[in-house]
C-alpha cells in the first residue's frame, strides 16, 4: 500500500555521509538541452520504491517512453521500503541512478543541500503552467527547480457508507458542522458514525493536519511545519480542540475509544466500505479503497462513496493535504532530460491513471483517464487544488513525525485516549518537537 511505503521511507542515520560523497562528483557541465523525440539515444537508470502492481504500472509508463524514444534504454531499480538506504549506498559508491523518484521532500532537501542534484530548470515553465501552483513550488529552492511531483496522493477525503447515510436520512457533509450534526443522526439511526484507525498514529496526524490547514490557514501551517511557531500556539490548541469533537465522541466510534486504539486503517476502512457496515465514516486518503480490493462484492458508488474533507469556518473546499512521489536528477544527459520531461506529461500520467491507484497533479490530464468516478473525484481534487500542502508529519524530523510509539504519533493517540487534555497535549507536543527540531 502506497501509504505504508511513505511512512516507512524515513531518512537513515548514515544518509548525510552518502549524499556528501556525491557532492564532489556533481560538478560536471550539463548539456544545454535534450535532443528532440527519437533522436535521443543512450542509457538512463531510474530508482523508486514501487514493487508489485505499482512496479508493473511504472514499467508500463517507462515502456511508453521507450516507444517514443527507441534509442534510449531504461533500467528500473525497485528499492522498496529501503530506498533511502539503497539510494544512499549508491550515492556513497559514486554510482547513483540518473533519476530517482522519492516520496519525501526531506529526502530531496538532503540531496539538494549537499549539491548532489542537478537542476530541472528546463522543465520549470511546463510544470508551472500545468500543475497547481502549490504543487509546482514544492520542488523549487534557491531559485531553481530540483524536483517535480509525478504521483500525488490526496489525503483530504472522507469516505462514507451510502446505505448508512440513506437509512439515517443524512447527506454527505460539506462542512465540519454538518459532519458533527450528521454523526449524531447516524448514531441515533443505529450506526456508529466513525471508524478511527487509532492503532496507526499517523492517521491521527492526518486528521490534525486537515483541520489545522483549514482552521489556521496555509501560512500558519508552513510555520508549524518548520517549527517556527510552537505547538502551544493558540492556533494549534484550537485545532486540537476541534479534533476532539470527533475523538471525544466515544459512544459514536466503532468499538469505542479502546477499540479505536486497537484498530489499524485497513480494518477501519473495511468497517465502512462494506455491504454490512459497522461504521458510517472513515476519514483518510485516496488509498482507503485498497483495504477492500480483494472483496469484489463491495462496489464504489454503490456501497461507498467519497467527498472532500469538510470545510471549516468557511475555508475553501479546494484545499488538499497530500503527499507525492517526486522525480529528481543526479546525472544530466539528453536521455535523462528526455525521460524527466516525459514524466511531466499527461501522456505518461494517463498510462498509470488508467490502471488505477494513481493521481496526477497535471491539470492537462483529462478526467476520463481514470478508471472510475471515485478515482476521478479524488485525483481531480489534487489537480485543481487552490491550496495544497504536503503532509506535515512527513516534513518533520523522524523522531517527532514518523516513529510509532513516540512523538506526534504517540501524543495524538494519548489525546484519543484522553480527549479532555488538550492543553496538556499541546505542551507535550511542543516538548517533543523542540527536542526533535533541536530547540
Amino acid at each position: 500500500m502506497a501509504m505504508s511505503n511513505r511512512r516507512l521511507l524515513r531518512l537513515t542515520a548514515g544518509f548525510s555521509l552518502a549524499v556528501t560523497a556525491l557532492a564532489a562528483c556533481s560538478e560536471s557541465t550539463a548539456p544545454d538541452s535534450a535532443a528532440p523525440g527519437g533522436a535521443v539515444s543512450g542509457d538512463v537508470s531510474v530508482m523508486a520504491v514501487w514493487t508489485g502492481e505499482e512496479r508493473a504500472a511504472f514499467q508500463a509508463v517507462l515502456d511508453g517512453f521507450t516507444r517514443d524514444h527507441p534509442g534510449v534504454r531504461v533500467t528500473y531499480t525497485s528499492a522498496g521500503n529501503n530506498l533511502p538506504t539503497v539510494l544512499g549506498t549508491a550515492v556513497e559508491g559514486g554510482d547513483p541512478p540518473d533519476l530517482a523518484v522519492v516520496p519525501q521532500p526531506a529526502l530531496v532537501t538532503q540531496f539538494r543541500e549537499r549539491g548532489a542534484l542537478k537542476p530541472l530548470d528546463f522543465l520549470r515553465a511546463g510544470v508551472e503552467a500545468d500543475f497547481p501552483p502549490d504543487i509546482a513550488r514544492i520542488g523549487v529552492a534557491d531559485g531553481h527547480m530540483y524536483s517535480f511531483v509525478f504521483k500525488a496522493a490526496n489525503k483530504s477525503t472522507l469516505w462514507y457508507n451510502v446505505a448508512a447515510f440513506e437509512d439515517a436520512g443524512v447527506k454527505p457533509p460539506g462542512t465540519w458542522d454538518e459532519l458533527i450534526a450528521a454523526a449524531g443522526t447516524l448514531k441515533a439511526a443505529g450506526t456508529p458514525a466513525y471508524a478511527i484507525a487509532g492503532a496507526d498514529g499517523w492517521t491521527l496526524t492526518d486528521l490534525f493536519e486537515n483541520i489545522y490547514l483549514r482552521q489556521a490557514g496555509p501560512e500558519k501551517y508552513d510555520q508549524l511545519a518548520a517549527h517556527e511557531i510552537p505547538w502551544t500556539d493558540p492556533s494549534v490548541v484550537a485545532a486540537l480542540r476541534t479534533m476532539t469533537q470527533v475523538l471525544g465522541d466515544s459512544a459514536n466510534i466503532a468499538g469505542g475509544t479502546t477499540g479505536a486504539l486497537q484498530t489499524d486503517l485497513p480494518t477501519a476502512s473495511a468497517k465502512v466500505l462494506s455491504d454490512k457496515p459497522s461504521a458510517a465514516v472513515v476519514i483518510e486518503g485516496d488509498f482507503v479503497p485498497t483495504a477492500i480490493a480483494d472483496n469484489p462484492a463491495v462496489k464504489g458508488g454503490e456501497h461507498y462513496a467519497v467527498v472532500p474533507f469538510p470545510s471549516i469556518g468557511g475555508s475553501d473546499p479546494a484545499t488538499v493535504v497530500g503527499g507525492g512521489d517526486s522525480v529528481v536528477m543526479f546525472a544530466d544527459s539528453p536521455a535523462s532530460r528526455a525521460l524527466a520531461t516525459y514524466l511531466t506529461t499527461p501522456a505518461a500520467a494517463r498510462i498509470w491513471a488508467e490502471r488505477g491507484g494513481f493521481s496526477s497533479p497535471n491539470r492537462q490530464l483529462p478526467g476520463d483517464a481514470y478508471p472510475d468516478e471515485l478515482a476521478r473525484t479524488t485525483a481531480n481534487a489534487v489537480a485543481n487544488a487552490k491550496t495544497f500542502r504536503f503532509d506535515m508529519s512527513d516534513l518533520a524530523p523522524v523522531a517527532f513525525g514518523g516513529t510509532a510509539g513516540q512523538g506526534e504519533f504517540k501524543l495524538l493517540q494519548d489525546l484519543l485516549a484522553n480527549p479532555s487534555d488538550v492543553d496538556g497535549t499541546a505542551k507535550r507536543l511542543e516538548a517533543a518537537a523542540a527536542a526533535a527540531y533541536g530547540g
